[in-house]
C-alpha cells in the first residue's frame, strides 16, 4: 500500500464515522458525492484519500459500504484489540473512560479500556463502569499485566511529563494527552495532544477577527 499522508490519516476517522452512519441506515452502496457530503469534504478529495487504501469506486456503481468500511477500519488498525490505560481519573478521565466503555458496548472496535490509574487515595478503589481504579504507583505493573501500548493522560500538567516518562519506560508507545503542556518523548513514541483551552482560544481569535470586520 502507498504510504498514507498524515492529512489523509486525519480524515480516515471521519470517513469511518460516515460509513458507520450508512451501515446503520442499511445502505449497501454509496457514491463518492454522498459519502463526501456526509464527511464534509469534496468528492475529489475523498476519492484521492481512498485511493491510498487501494479503494476505487466503480463509475455508476460507487462504493460497496461494508467493504469500504472494512478497508478504512483496517487502515486505522481497528482490526486489533489495543489495550488502553487511562492515568488520571478526575472529571475528564472519568468522562473519557465512560465514553470509551460506551463505544465498546456499542460495538466499537480497535481498542478497549484495560485499566484506570490515579494517585489520589480517595479515588483509588472507586469504580468507573466495569473497572476499579488502581493506584498510580502500580503503573508499570499494570501496563505489563495488560500488555498496554496506548495510554490516555488526564493528569494535572505539573506531573504529566513524569507520568509520560514512566509510561514510555513501561512500554507504552502511543499517548493521548489532555494535559496543558508539551510532552517530550523519544523517537518511536507518538503523542496526540487535546488542549481544550487552546481550542477555545483559537475560537476566540476567530470571533474577534469576525467582529473587527463587521
Amino acid at each position: 500500500m502507498t504510504p498514507v499522508p498524515p492529512a489523509t490519516v486525519a480524515r480516515l476517522p471521519i470517513y469511518l464515522r460516515a460509513l458507520d452512519e450508512l451501515v446503520g441506515r442499511g445502505t449497501p452502496r454509496t457514491s463518492s458525492g454522498e459519502l463526501a457530503a456526509l464527511a464534509g469534504v469534496g468528492p475529489a478529495q475523498l476519492r484521492r484519500d481512498l485511493s491510498y487504501l487501494g479503494s476505487h469506486g466503480v463509475r455508476g456503481v460507487g462504493y460497496e459500504v461494508a467493504h469500504l468500511r472494512a478497508q478504512v477500519a483496517a487502515a486505522l488498525g481497528l482490526t486489533r484489540d489495543l489495550a488502553v490505560v487511562i492515568v488520571g481519573v478526575g472529571n475528564l478521565g472519568q468522562a473519557f473512560a465512560t465514553y470509551v466503555q460506551d463505544y465498546e458496548a456499542d460495538g466499537g472496535q480497535g481498542f478497549r479500556v484495560a485499566a484506570l490509574l490515579d494517585a489520589a487515595p480517595d479515588v483509588v478503589g472507586t469504580r468507573v463502569g466495569h473497572l476499579v481504579v488502581e493506584p498510580a504507583a502500580s503503573l508499570e505493573d499494570v501496563v505489563a499485566r495488560e500488555g498496554a501500548t496506548v495510554a490516555v493522560l488526564a493528569t494535572p500538567a505539573g506531573v504529566a511529563q513524569e507520568v509520560a516518562d514512566r509510561l514510555v519506560t513501561a512500554g507504552v508507545r502511543s499517548i493521548l494527552t489532555f494535559a496543558a503542556r508539551v510532552l517530550r518523548v523519544p523517537d518511536g513514541v507518538d503523542v496526540r495532544s487535546v488542549d481544550l483551552a487552546r481550542e477555545l482560544q483559537i475560537l476566540a481569535f476567530h470571533q474577534q477577527t469576525r467582529s473587527a470586520t463587521t
